[in-house]
């Protein structure tokens, strides 16, 4: 099992300093190519230097909020792992694309734009977050997160490969605490989760990491 813990930037040397080395430390974001006058933004390069080895992209939050397009976090997710950074890309649909029914032609354009531009999956975690899920106390049932990871990962075999669909890790993440990750860790196509909220609780964090470590790759 992995675990990987992504505090905000400010934190990351201090959470890097206080955990085990067998914990790893994940950034929330970076910038999308070298150099330039990007003030305020956070470069791959800044994250390999700090020996940050992990990154999260493609968060719902920065693609509603700041618009980053699907493409744009294609761009990130490539430009990251040729820094030689490991990748969470996130994918996920809103309510209104759920009840809808374009769940599944959402998740597939957000992974296609990041299979346009990349040529190995070895260091690219998909986290699907069903944005309707995150933080509202809704959680997919267990039936239906492994229904768009088992189309997702039947996604990257008939569009990469059988080897990428087989390797390739599908987490879980939204609303997920220590009462529900067992059921959901229980579905064949759910390899681990994306924690959030969860992950601030002592006693979330404890049950958890003591009962589910084993099952599943955790990721915070």
């Amino acid at each position: 099992a992995e675990v990987v813990v992504s505090p905000p930037y400010v934190f990351l040397p201090v959470a890097k300093s206080l955990l085990r080395s067998d914990i790893k430390v994940a950034a929330q974001n970076c910038w999308v190519r070298k150099g330039g006058a990007f003030t305020g933004e956070i470069s791959a390069e800044m994250l390999v230097n700090l020996d940050i080895p992990w990154v999260v992209l493609g968060h719902s939050e920065r693609r509603a909020l700041l618009n980053e397009s699907n493409e744009f976090v294609g761009d990130k997710v490539e430009y990251a792992l040729s820094q030689g950074l490991k990748v969470i890309a996130c994918i996920g649909e809103t309510l209104e694309q759920r009840e809808s029914g374009s769940t599944m032609a959402v998740v597939a354009a957000q992974t296609k734009a990041i299979a346009d531009k990349i040529k190995s999956w070895d260091n690219v975690v998909l986290a699907y977050e069903p944005v309707w899920a995150i933080g509202t106390g809704k959680v997919a049932s267990p039936a239906q997160a492994q229904e768009v990871h088992a189309e997702l990962r039947k996604w990257l075999a008939e569009n990469v490969s059988a080897e990428v669909a087989q390797t390739t890790r599908i987490i879980y993440g939204g609303s997920v605490n220590g009462g529900n990750c067992k059921e959901l860790a229980g579905q064949a196509d759910v390899d681990g989760f994306l924690v959030g909220g969860a992950s601030l609780k002592v006693s979330e964090i404890d049950y958890q990491y003591h009962q589910y470590i084993g099952m599943c790759s955790l990721q915070i």
